[in-house]
């Protein structure tokens, strides 16, 4: 279920006080039979602060637009890790993975590398195995990172069955031509610039230690 925005009221605050009021100096208007001079530049005032509260609440629209609806990922919680994998390796699996869930929009980690997943954390997806589906192998042969920013427009998601069933974002980003950090956020379109080159950053590093 999608998380409510939390500043919707006060990004329309504004907005409705001004059609509010402009509203109450009509109806004073037209109920008003004689109109003095002095009732006519207080209405003239009134307009033009009623104008000014809507263009100061349309502002806001542009300058804090509404965040991306957030939900609640399907599946368990949990930390997998390959059994066999040398102490390095697990160690920096298990810090990158760590960083990535507490700092990011990310909920879900699956790092598939040298034909199988030796990485699961966060909400995990009912089906632990990764079969490489057109993106991911497509990552391989680029080396080139995937950011699908709404997952449900894409048809390609299907091949994106390991994760959360409403998984909402996926990046996918090389680790080499060996393998790929597969992420799935729980908003669309949530991931920053920023957010993209830090994971580039901690790919990066991760290759540094194998």
């Amino acid at each position: 279920m999608a998380k409510p925005d939390q500043n919707q009221v006060l990004r329309q605050l504004p907005i409705a006080v001004g059609i509010l009021a402009g509203l109450l100096l009509m109806a004073n208007r037209l109920l008003t039979p004689a109109l003095t001079d002095s009732q006519a530049r207080s209405d003239a005032l009134g307009v033009i602060l009623s104008a000014v509260l809507i263009l100061t609440g349309l502002l806001w629209q542009r300058v804090q637009p509404k965040s991306p609806d957030a939900v609640q990922l399907v599946g368990e919680e949990g930390f997998e890790l390959a059994p066999d994998l040398p102490d390095p390796i697990k160690t920096e699996l298990a810090w990158a993975s760590h960083l990535l869930l507490t700092n990011t929009v990310t909920r879900s980690v699956v790092v598939w590398y040298d034909g199988r997943v030796v990485l699961r954390r966060g909400v995990l997806g009912s089906q632990a195995e990764v079969k490489p589906g057109a993106i991911v192998q497509r990552v391989l042969k680029t080396q080139k990172p995937v950011y699908l920013v709404d997952l449900k427009l894409y048809p390609g998601r299907v091949e994106f069955d390991y994760l959360p069933e409403n998984t909402q974002g996926v990046i996918c980003q090389p680790l080499g031509s060996r393998g790929v950090m597969i992420l799935a956020a729980n908003a669309p379109r949530s991931y920053t610039q920023q957010d993209e080159t830090w994971i580039a950053g901690l790919a990066d590093k991760f290759l540094s230690c194998t």
